[in-house]
């Protein structure tokens, strides 16, 4: 969001109080898009309206906004207020002038949003028989207040007819060809400065950091010896790239449909998307062409590589709308997204992990999952108490999640000591009883990893916090010594 204060910048903003000040609401007064929200909140309380949604749409865009408002009901406190907006708006009602709250969003959410403000003099919004944008908007500002007899607070081109009738234009945002179209239909009296979207805002959502996770794919090509054969090793690269750009277009999605929950929450309300500075709109198309590109990338691969992929999108979807507020069904699933990495890169290299080792990985994966969930719900007790909730879990079941997740990672290790004096170990290794370090190392890394939970200090995904913190990176560095080192020479 911009920063600095419009009112103060432009103290002569509300010095006729003869003309009406209309403002609308999506993208200008909020940064945010009240529509596309709404139809994302209601889809994560309801997986199932998907078909309902789909034919509201094809009755109409009046009734699909009036059906949305109806079946849910935004938190419009938390929504991304543009403080910029705000002052200016305050500035003009100090001075005495009419404001107008003049929308295209139905009518519902219009009202909510001034009875939260308490600014507007009126409500002129969109209803079941019309969708009160552009034109339709000017023809009822023109018919209620007069042409030339009101100043109109837009950012977009939806908004250019409206300002053909309007006395004077005021432009949230500084784009010159915006500012070149409005120009030659009116004057342009105020430009309101925004926090523009910039690109550590599209790194950010995208979470080009999670991409660490997909460096799993090439497990199978390590453990096989593989690493040097080119063309494989160019096969586990595009692998990787079509992985990572289906995780963003499902992490794009995934922040659509959590936009509520993720504004109550006290790190995560900061993301580019429930924040603002990422437009819900860009994200929606952002989300749909990632997908595409990681699809396409798939099917070049191999039928079978596709499938998988397909696959973990599929789960992903479901997972986003519907298995993440399943208790224990959320962290089994997360630790199938993992494994779902390294089976595709057996897929790719035509290599795969012996079931011992498959199971180390899926238990391993099983207890970062529920640190995930642990450190969620110590996060949110600190702010609601004993009443805190993390997806579907409560404040008290925190210690069973600890047991369940410390135990988990023991677990594993204690696998992979079995699988020490295994055939294919010794095929592998050239001194197998020197893997005892490795379960020593791995099991110290999963204990620290859970220290550092129940310290209050993972505040990331766990995987991206284990190859960041420095102490994880070592003792990580320290289990690549170890494995690479005893490595029987081929």
């Amino acid at each position: 969001m911009a920063t600095g204060s419009a009112a103060s910048m432009l103290p002569n903003a509300g010095t006729d109080a003869t003309t009406t000040l209309a403002v609308d609401l999506d993208e200008t007064l909020i940064a945010a898009d009240t529509l596309i929200e709404g139809a994302a909140v209601l889809l994560k309380r309801h997986p199932s309206y998907i078909v309902r949604l789909l034919r509201w749409l094809a009755a109409g865009k009046h009734r699909f906004k009036a059906r949305i408002a109806a079946a849910v009901t935004l938190d419009v406190a938390r929504l991304p207020y543009r403080a910029e907006v705000l002052d200016y708006l305050r500035s003009a009602r100090s001075q005495g002038r009419r404001i107008v709250l003049a929308t295209a969003a139905n009518g519902r959410v219009a009202n909510q949003v001034a009875a939260h403000l308490g600014l507007f003099d009126e409500v002129i919004a969109s209803d079941e028989m019309v969708n009160l944008a552009g034109e339709r908007k000017r023809q009822r500002l023109v018919a209620l207040y007069g042409e030339r007899r009101f100043d109109y607070v837009g950012s977009g081109r939806a908004d250019v007819p409206v300002w053909r009738s309007a006395r004077r234009a005021v432009l949230v945002g500084h784009d010159a060809a915006l500012s070149r179209r409005v120009g030659a239909v009116t004057e342009t009296g105020v430009v309101i400065a925004k926090r523009e979207t910039r690109l550590a805002d599209y790194v950010s959502a995208l979470r080009l950091h999670h991409w660490l996770k997909n460096l799993l794919i090439f497990a199978p090509l390590i453990v096989a010896h593989r690493l040097a054969d080119q063309a494989l090793l160019a096969q586990a690269g595009v692998a990787f790239l079509a992985f990572g750009t289906c995780a963003s277009g499902v992490y794009l999605l995934n922040d659509l449909l959590d936009i509520e929950d993720d504004r109550r929450h006290p790190r995560k309300r900061d993301r580019p998307i429930p924040s603002g500075r990422l437009p819900a709109r860009v994200a929606l198309a952002g989300s749909v062409v990632l997908l595409a590109i990681g699809l396409g990338l798939g099917l070049r691969l191999s039928g079978a590589f596709a499938v998988v992929l397909a696959g973990y999108v599929f789960v992903n979807l479901l997972y986003s709308l519907w298995l993440k507020a399943i208790v224990i069904v959320d962290v089994l699933v997360l630790a199938g997204f993992h494994a779902a990495r390294i089976t595709a890169g057996s897929v790719v290299a035509g290599v795969w992990l012996s079931p011992c080792l498959m199971a180390v990985a899926v238990l391993m994966f099983l207890s970062l999952a529920l640190v995930k969930r642990y450190a969620e719900l110590l996060t949110m007790r600190e702010l609601d108490g004993v009443h805190a909730r993390a997806r579907g879990y409560r404040s008290d079941d925190a210690r069973l999640l600890a047991a369940f997740g410390a135990g988990a990672g023991c677990l594993a290790a204690a696998v992979l000591a079995l699988c020490i004096h295994s055939g294919a170990t010794y095929v592998l290794f050239a001194r197998p009883s020197a893997m005892w370090v490795l379960c020593v190392l791995m099991l110290s890394w999963i204990s620290y990893l859970w220290l550092m939970a129940r310290h209050r200090r993972m505040h990331d995904d766990p995987l991206v916090f284990a190859l960041l913190d420095p102490v994880s990176c070592v003792l990580l560095a320290l289990m690549a010594v170890v494995y690479l080192s005893d490595l029987r020479v081929t």
